[in-house]
């Protein structure tokens, strides 16, 4: 009996080429993973169900302690590079940001504060010339005309 696997050692057989595929897509991350699953549904659907089963129970989808594969990468911000002159740099940045953050928000909020009071002054000075172009009302005309009895 001879097999394919045990005639040739490059030729491992399906289960070779699956590991080779998962190895490849585990290199360039969970996007190809997701295309793969993709692609696998538009081919046929019960191969990308397959798929979406194995990355789900096989737990490709779930962040382990790689977390340059799994994409964080303003993780270790608070971790020390070893260098400390560029850590004081980046601390400094990183404040000034901050400080910077804050002083836009405050601008912002002060533009806010503008437009609305501007929107109420516009609001009060219709209100008011709406009220001056109103005839008086009742008391004035009353004057005006006789009163029978």
């Amino acid at each position: 009996m001879n097999t394919l696997a045990s005639s040739s050692p490059h030729a491992t057989g399906f289960s070779g080429w699956l590991s080779r595929a998962e190895a490849w897509l585990d290199r360039k991350g969970k996007g190809a993973w997701i295309a793969a699953m993709v692609v696998a549904f538009i081919l046929f659907w019960p191969l990308g169900l397959a798929l979406l089963a194995y990355m789900i129970w096989g737990k490709k989808m779930i962040c382990s302690s790689h977390r340059r594969r799994c994409g964080h990468r303003g993780a270790g911000l608070d971790r020390t590079t070893g260098n400390s002159a560029f850590d004081a740099y980046r601390t400094e940045t990183l404040a000034r940001l901050e400080h910077e953050q804050a002083d836009f928000e405050a601008f912002l909020q002060r533009l806010r504060d503008a437009r609305d009071k501007a929107e109420f002054d516009q609001f009060m000075d219709d209100r008011a010339s709406a009220a001056a172009a109103e005839p008086q009302g009742d008391a004035e005309t009353g004057a005006d005309t006789p009163r029978a009895g």
